[in-house]
């Protein structure tokens, strides 16, 4: 069955892109990660073989959410650096050959942003308030929240403020959702996006896509949605502030805008239905949409055939290629979440006393799920340590803990600070080299040094020579652009991209095709190909 993607010769149709959270990336200063380390490390990237860099938020923030509560768009918080910093940084990623992505948060903004400031004081009924979501109570004396909606981190949606009007946060309390009904909001954004575009940035992954409008009714709904994954149950009814019609208005705005400088968007639209979420890349909106279904699938073979080819089939409908990810900044790193009795999303963070993965069989998973990746036609997304075979960090101890997740569920959920340890870059020096210091503003596991890419680079076997190989061969073979075959039987994932035969086995060994040649494996491969592995093979000479 060919299944193949719209054919493109743009370069975000096929880009492999690496996400760098700028806080556990590379710290030049105090064990928190900023901008000049970020520079510091861009031929490190370029090494690796990767085609842009998406940077998450670096703007100024109170870091209440580690800077997914902006309040200046259009200016680096100082634990990061400074708008000189920024260009230097783009100016260097240009040089070497790698488009800059930075992240947009257009549902709320932090309560610190000017706006919200002048609402408070504002009062019930003004114009500042319409910017925001704010209403009366409910109640005999507007004592009750508004409706009955559940922040996606725990907790109800509403803070009630001094007047006793409440206001809407999806989020945490110190996110005030924005009001996108009021064209003040549109105008402000479509002006933040020409700002960045005119400093040379390549495009924009857009935060909680799918959340900008809401029920102006505002109606209760009884039920919770998941971060990454959305609903579970697809009989509950359409929620009334997420995945509106509506929403997709602003982005026909946006990607006017964006079109006219050269530029892309990418949408992280929390959309459990594939159907829904090819809506986002329509021909007049995002080129990209997180596939957040491959992210989620178990690893078997059923499941990730399913996805694959369902996710090509509407993609294929409305002309886009698809982008798949296995990893970011709010899941449990791969390796782990691999070696769970459950596969797929996994939980929200592992605490110490919850059960552990099984390493060993994670990694070895992980490892050949990244192989089948970076094999399919499209464009892939990798997390930042993700090329070293990163763990989650399932040993943290809840003291130093700072995901709002973890707060607002009193403890319940360890949160998502378990993948945003940060980076080893040299197994000889303190902190793993992640700072001049040795700081690092979460504590690293014992053995972190193992993973540093100067133990890597030497070590033919290792994550990070599979990733910097199949990266390379990506391109040689145009894997990203590739006509793809499905010729997956009961025993393994098989598909046929482009001149490469790509076979990924799950719980037996499958000999080596007779008349082809392993090109690159995730685990050693003999004549045999073993349980958990993924292998690219190419015909041998007659």
């Amino acid at each position: 069955m060919i299944l193949s993607q719209p054919s493109s010769d743009q370069w975000w149709s096929s880009a492999v892109i690496y996400q760098i959270y700028p806080r556990s990336f590379k710290s030049t200063t105090d064990g928190v990660g900023d901008l000049p380390g970020i520079t510091s490390k861009l031929p490190y990237l370029a090494g690796l073989g990767v085609d842009a860099v998406w940077i998450s938020p670096f703007y100024t923030s109170p870091q209440k959410d580690h800077g997914y509560d902006v309040s200046d768009y259009r200016d680096v918080d100082p634990l990061f650096g400074t708008l000189e910093d920024a260009t230097t940084l783009l100016a260097r990623a240009k040089e070497l050959g790698i488009k800059v992505i930075v992240d947009l948060v257009p549902n709320h903004t932090s309560d610190q942003h000017p706006w919200f400031q002048k609402a408070l004081k504002a009062g019930p009924g003004s114009p500042e308030r319409n910017l925001y979501w704010f209403r009366d109570g409910r109640g005999e004396n507007g004592e009750l929240p508004p409706t009955n909606w559940r922040s996606v981190f725990g907790g109800p949606a509403w803070t009630q403020v001094e007047d006793g009007q409440w206001y809407l946060h999806l989020f945490d309390s110190s996110q005030p959702d924005l009001n996108w009904e009021n064209p003040l909001v549109r105008e402000e954004f479509e002006s933040i996006l020409r700002f960045w575009l005119e400093r040379g940035v390549a495009g924009f992954r857009v935060d909680v896509a799918h959340g900008l409008m809401k029920d102006p009714a505002l109606p209760d709904w009884d039920h919770d949605w998941e971060m990454v994954s959305g609903l579970d149950d697809d009989s509950v009814p359409a929620p009334p502030m997420w995945d509106r019609d509506e929403v997709h208005d602003i982005y026909r705005d946006w990607r006017k805008i964006v079109d006219s400088y050269g530029g892309m968007m990418c949408a992280e639209a929390w959309v459990h239905d594939d159907e829904r979420r090819s809506l986002y890349v329509r021909p007049d909106e995002f080129q990209q949409c997180f596939n957040f279904s491959f992210l989620a699938s178990p690893w078997d073979r059923a499941s990730l055939q399913e996805v694959i080819a369902q996710s090509y089939e509407v993609n294929n409908r409305v002309g886009a290629p698809t982008t798949w990810v296995f990893n970011n900044h709010d899941v449990v790193r791969l390796p782990s979440r691999m070696g769970l009795p459950v596969t797929g999303k996994g939980p929200n963070g592992i605490f110490p006393t919850d059960p552990q993965p099984d390493l060993e069989l994670g990694s070895r998973r992980a490892r050949a799920a990244q192989l089948l990746m970076l094999a399919l036609p499209g464009s892939a997304y990798l997390y930042n340590g993700e090329e070293l075979g990163l763990p989650e960090h399932t040993s943290l101890a809840d003291e130093y803990r700072q995901d709002p997740n973890f707060r607002r569920t009193e403890g319940t959920e360890a949160g998502r600070d378990g993948c945003r340890i940060p980076l080893p870059w040299d197994s000889t020096l303190p902190g793993a080299g992640f700072s001049p210091t040795g700081e690092t503003w979460l504590p690293q596991p014992d053995g972190w040094e193992e993973y540093a890419p100067d133990r890597q680079i030497v070590n033919p076997d290792s994550v990070h020579t599979m990733i910097t190989t199949a990266l390379k061969l990506r391109k040689e073979h145009g894997l990203g652009t590739a006509q793809i075959k499905d010729h997956t039987t009961e025993d393994a994932l098989e598909y046929q991209v482009g001149d490469i035969r790509v076979i990924t086995a799950f719980d037996r060994e499958l000999p080596v095709p007779d008349g082809w040649q392993v090109l690159l494996s995730s685990q050693p491969v003999t004549d045999t190909i073993g349980p958990n592995t993924t292998c690219w093979l190419q015909k041998t000479e007659s």
